[in-house]
């Protein structure tokens, strides 16, 4: 099914498959617009903490072991960059399974992987249809294209078609066809590749520069795929803070604690590299250290 973003495929996922104060669980920290996609439902959310391996099932079934569905982001978790490890996602597979639970993956930057190729979905690994797929190209290719994609379950298909009409018919089938001729041409798959290297040495840069800069002050998360990172500051720092003077002189950071649903939310910042030319990125490394009075 297309969709106008992985943004309206959440909201659309909501409406068709929870109910108001069905238990969900969510990635802590997590997107914050999945946290709010499920708070306008209604929903009871249930943070669940994320590791080194990902998404921590145990505790999930140990806090909430009925929750109607679980929204994951497992090849690249946002906002710490964690992939899920296999045996996660059997057991993630499993739980859902048991419960006749729902999981809703939102697969956002899968394509941008540096060190290794692209993960097998949870989708591609589900034998009992359990999986809703969320795909999207406003990350792949720009944030205004507002074109995304769902893989749903045959026997939900209808009653995705019906709140899909409900909400606005169908997307401009333009931008489609202009996308259609776009990847049947080639130009797709060759834009990925090239694209893949220039973020691979944009990460790099940056890596380099947090390193050489702020040395072990932060701890950096999140290096092997995408086009954001995460470093995570002591916690008698206060990110929004941070962010808020650096925005005052054009220096623009995102705070890591905005993720969290609890009240102790960790402090760091997620630093998003796809737009800053490589020779950029130290010069605005130097101006976060600044900021920092390191």
């Amino acid at each position: 099914m297309i969709v106008s973003g992985s943004q309206q495929a959440l909201d659309i996922t909501t409406r068709v498959l929870l109910d108001t104060r069905d238990s969900v669980w969510i990635e802590e920290p997590c997107y914050p617009l999945v946290r709010s996609v499920l708070v306008g439902s209604g929903c009871r959310i249930v943070p669940v903490p994320v590791d080194t391996e990902g998404l921590d099932v145990a505790a999930g079934v140990k806090r909430a072991h009925n929750a109607r569905a679980a929204f994951v982001t497992p090849s690249h978790q946002y906002p710490l960059g964690v992939t899920i490890s296999i045996s996660r996602r059997l057991q993630l597979l499993d739980w859902a399974r048991k419960a006749s639970s729902w999981i809703v993956e939102d697969d956002y930057d899968s394509e941008f992987r540096f060190e290794s190729m692209p993960i097998p979905s949870l989708q591609g690994l589900d034998s009992a249809a359990r999986v809703i797929y969320i795909g999207t190209f406003s990350k792949v290719l720009f944030p205004s294209v507002r074109m995304g994609y769902m893989v749903v379950p045959a026997d939900l298909l209808d009653r995705f078609r019906s709140v899909r009409i409900a909400m606005d018919i169908f997307p401009s089938y333009l931008p489609q066809e202009v996308l259609t001729d776009f990847m049947t041409l080639g130009h797709f798959a060759r834009h990925i590749r090239r694209m893949r290297t220039l973020y691979k040495a944009r990460r790099s840069a940056l890596v380099g520069s947090l390193r050489a800069e702020l040395g072990d002050f932060v701890e950096i998360h999140g290096t092997e795929a995408g086009m954001h990172l995460t470093v995570t500051l002591p916690d008698s720092y206060s990110d929004r803070e941070i962010a808020m003077r650096a925005a005052a002189e054009n220096l623009w950071l995102w705070p890591l604690s905005h993720c969290w649903s609890t009240n102790h939310p960790r402090q760091g910042l997620i630093l998003g590299f796809g737009n800053t030319d490589e020779e950029a990125v130290l010069p605005a490394v130097q101006h976060l250290r600044r900021i920092l009075a390191l």
